[in-house]
C-alpha cells in the first residue's frame, strides 16, 4: 500500500507512526485466517541526498576530513543525524 494512503483518509497516520497490521493469504481455494496484528514498520519517507556538501576545514586534519553541509528537500520524517 502507498505511503500516500496510510498518511490520508481513513488512517491519517503521520511520519513516524507505527503501522499494525493483520494479514489475510487468499488463493485459488479461498481465504486463510487472520494473522495477529504486527508491528513490523513505520511510516518514513527517504531522505533527499544532502546539498552544498563542503570540507569543513575547522575539523579537518591530517587523519579526518570534516564535511558540512545542508539537508536536502526531504528529511523522511526524522532529524538527520550524518551521512
Amino acid at each position: 500500500m502507498p505511503l500516500s494512503v496510510l498518511t490520508s483518509e481513513p488512517y491519517n497516520l503521520a511520519l513516524g507512526d507505527s503501522v499494525f497490521a493483520q494479514i489475510v493469504a487468499i488463493n485459488f481455494y479461498g481465504e486463510g485466517g487472520i494473522s495477529v496484528a504486527g508491528n513490523g514498520a513505520t511510516c518514513v519517507l527517504v531522505p533527499s541526498p544532502p546539498t552544498s556538501l563542503m570540507n569543513n576545514g575547522a575539523i579537518t586534519n591530517d587523519n579526518r576530513i570534516g564535511f558540512s553541509w545542508i539537508n536536502g528537500p526531504s528529511t523522511g520524517g526524522r532529524p538527520i543525524l550524518d551521512y
